[in-house]
């Protein structure tokens, strides 16, 4: 079976110097959330940055849904981002023009969707993880944890083949950081593939496996 996300030998540097992984493989499965985990500096945002075709590794390969990204074009690297990538931020990232729908909304308007299945599609999306009420609120008129709802929702909405989620709970109180991370696992139970980065041990505790790093290597996987 063609995992979604697959890590094989990576090794990345900054300024010829600065070793941030060095030779990291790993795999993720469809339906599998996996916790990268480990100190400040230990290459967990280097990983996601390469999972997330924002950066290319120096050697080895990452492989998004079997598409290897150091054999693409700009162009081609944009598009795999954009279809087949979501992320879930530590500060949501929401633009604050546009209401809850409309930020969900901006990755199928990317792909050029209709507008009548973008509203089906966004509809469904909200109403996953339970604030279809607040979808036409602006993202100042509600929670920081409804914003962080409607920030999965907006991840998840065009399909991607891997949700990458950093610090996902990291600006969230106790009760809402439980609520995202009950999302999290449904969704995976659901099928989806989730890389989430987290200093939070009851983040950590949700994954199916948990990746250790340590000076961009690999310590231990449990």
């Amino acid at each position: 079976m063609r995992q979604p996300v697959s890590v094989s030998a990576v090794r990345k540097s900054y300024d010829g110097s600065v070793l941030a992984l060095d030779g990291v493989s790993f795999d993720v499965a469809p339906g599998e959330l996996v916790a990268l985990v480990g100190p400040s500096g230990c290459g967990k945002s280097t990983l996601l940055n390469l999972v997330g075709c924002i950066d290319l590794p120096d050697t080895g390969e990452v492989l998004i849904d079997g598409v290897a990204t150091r054999s693409l074009s700009d162009d081609a690297l944009t598009l795999l981002r954009r279809d087949r990538i979501g992320t879930v931020f530590q500060f949501f990232n929401l633009l604050p023009t546009l209401s809850l729908a409309e930020n969900v909304a901006l990755p199928l308007v990317l792909q050029g969707v209709a507008r009548a299945q973008i509203e089906r599609r966004v509809a469904a999306a909200l109403a996953s993880v339970g604030v279809e009420a607040r979808a036409g609120a602006l993202p100042s008129q509600v929670s920081g944890g409804q914003l962080q709802r409607a920030a999965i929702a907006r991840a998840i909405v065009h399909e991607p083949a891997i949700v990458l989620a950093d610090e996902p709970t990291g600006n969230l109180d106790s009760r809402n950081g439980e609520n995202v991370l009950d999302i999290l696992t449904a969704l995976a139970a659901g099928g989806q593939s989730i890389l989430m980065a987290t200093h939070s041990p009851e983040a950590a505790s949700r994954a199916a496996r948990r990746i250790h790093l340590r000076d961009g290597r690999i310590e231990s996987i449990e």
